[in-house]
């Protein structure tokens, strides 16, 4: 389908008041809860769909996503080509993990990548983008665009907001992302828009080993918490738990 009746396609589908969207909106939000909500430990990986495999931020993925996938945790992403191909195809060398790809259709660039052990399609972002969040014990950010850096402040929006907690956000590009780390404290704390301790959600670093240590030693936080406020009996509780016994083992 050509880009210009793909583009008025979703358009339609938005602006009408058709009572049909709403169990579109429905069966995008029971398909990622039946299929996600007993994962156990996972980990999305966010990035720009237009990074070439021969990138440094690439190959960075590839590695981190392996290192993790070996450690045992699952990797999501947004299913498509460039970061998001990288991080499937780390995980996908791991045969114990799930390689998850949440795909939307979309007019340009949103092809599903190969790597995936788990593939579902969605109609909205919206829906799709709780689906990123919601079962992830931790977010990392990867070089990208528009798109990327929503979903970087999508993620510290619903920490600084308590939405979610005990989530961790690693941001891997030290050169790419100082820039808007400078405006983010030079504009935004400093004109009182945010707090200092605000910027702490975010470990901007490019220590791959670093990143794989935190996100396993936040699992038994992660565990912690779900506890508190009442979740132990939920079976995303239960799939953390039993990953946290079988490594004690």
């Amino acid at each position: 389908m050509k880009k210009e009746n793909l583009s008025k396609k979703y358009i339609k589908d938005i602006k009408s008041a058709d009572v049909w969207s709403v169990f579109k909106i429905l069966a995008d939000f029971v398909k990622g809860f039946d299929e996600l909500g007993d994962l156990g430990p996972s980990v999305t990986i966010f990035g720009s769909a237009r990074t070439d495999e021969s990138d440094k931020y690439y190959i960075k993925a590839v590695k981190l996503s392996s290192m993790l996938a070996n450690r045992g945790f699952n990797v999501i992403t947004g299913g498509g080509p460039g970061i998001m191909e990288a991080a499937n195809r780390g995980a996908s060398e791991h045969k114990e993990v799930e390689s998850i790809g949440l795909n939307i259709d979309l007019p340009f660039e949103q092809l599903p990548n190969p790597y995936t052990t788990i593939e579902l399609d969605f109609d909205y972002f919206f829906s799709r983008k709780v689906m990123l969040v919601k079962y992830s014990m931790a977010y990392v950010i990867f070089p990208g665009g528009f798109g990327t850096l929503d979903e970087l402040f999508e993620a510290m929006t619903l920490i600084q907001t308590r939405k979610v907690t005990g989530v961790k956000v690693f941001v891997v590009g030290v050169e790419f992302y100082q820039p808007l780390i400078d405006f983010l404290r030079g504009s935004l704390v400093e004109g009182g828009m945010i707090d200092e301790e605000d910027l702490e959600m975010i470990q901007l670093t490019d220590d791959l080993d670093l990143i794989a240590d935190e996100i396993e030693k936040s699992l038994s936080n992660q565990i912690d918490i779900l506890k508190d406020v009442g979740l132990s009996d939920t079976k995303y509780f239960k799939s953390l738990q039993k990953f946290f016994s079988g490594n004690d083992e």
